[in-house]
């Protein structure tokens, strides 16, 4: 099992859920979040003030998959996600060694 760890820029979240849904991907958890890579933020202006923006709204999306799914839910994120500019995002891929459905106690591959 593992767990994928997508950041994305907000925009793109419809466009990378509707790819993982077709796969069978069957939940995931997505959190607004800040931040920067190579984009380093950027300036604006408001009401005639220049001011930095150092973090920029992403979107975090998280689902366990089982290891056989890893390449197709990544290649299926990529695609979705991709814009061809700085700041698409990164996906990361973690092990995961142990699943529990607390409802019903079911543990491992059975619990996703």
């Amino acid at each position: 099992m593992k767990l994928i760890s997508a950041v994305i820029k907000p925009f793109k979240l419809d466009e990378v859920r509707e790819a993982l849904t077709e796969l069978g991907v069957s939940g995931m958890t997505v959190t607004e979040v800040k931040g920067f890579g190579r984009q380093k933020g950027h300036t604006e202006i408001y009401r005639g003030a220049e001011y930095a923006v150092d973090f920029l709204p992403k979107i975090k999306i998280e689902t366990a998959v089982s290891a056989e799914m890893v390449e197709q839910v990544c290649e299926a994120i990529v695609q979705a996600a991709y814009t061809g500019k700085t700041g698409d995002g990164k996906v990361f891929v973690f092990d995961l060694d142990q699943v529990i459905r607390i409802r019903t106690s079911e543990v491992g591959a059975d619990a996703l």
